[in-house]
């Protein structure tokens, strides 16, 4: 099956079921990325896990299984930070910031004791899983 079609699978059963999936990834937390292409422009979804940060804050992580590079929607991130999630049946704009410096230590610590399989996938690469910390932007913070 295609990646695509794989992915498709999964946000048609979130939403059908308030951002539960059923198989491989049952009993994980999952949110849905509505990020545009760096190049294409193109908007696209694509389901991710995620992990809950003090004041509503959320961390997901490019690990892209443990592949030696980056997945598509980390450049789209890097190049198009303000993005819509669907987190259960909430759908709100949050701005995607790659974690780095002393912050990254630590949440990595974070991460790796909550999902262990984390460890496992970057012990299959020597490329660093960037980090990115989404904040959700405040109703009524638009210059528009």
């Amino acid at each position: 099956m295609a990646n695509s079609d794989y992915n498709a699978g999964i946000i048609e059963e979130f939403r059908a079921h308030q951002g539960r999936v059923s198989g491989p990834w049952a009993g994980i937390p999952l949110i849905l990325i509505h990020h545009v292409g760096a190049r294409s422009g193109t908007e696209r979804v694509t389901p991710l896990a995620y992990h809950s940060q003090p004041g509503g804050r959320l961390v997901i992580w490019a690990s892209n299984g443990g592949s030696p590079a980056h997945p598509n929607w980390y450049h789209n991130l890097k190049a198009h930070p303000a993005v819509t999630v669907e987190v259960g049946t909430q759908a709100f704009t949050v701005l995607a910031q790659e974690v780095d410096g002393t912050a990254r230590p630590e949440l990595w610590t974070e991460l790796v004791a909550a999902y262990p399989q984390l460890a496992d996938a970057q012990a299959k690469t020597t490329r660093r899983f960037p980090l990115f910390l989404l904040t959700r932007e405040e109703e009524g913070n638009h210059d528009e």
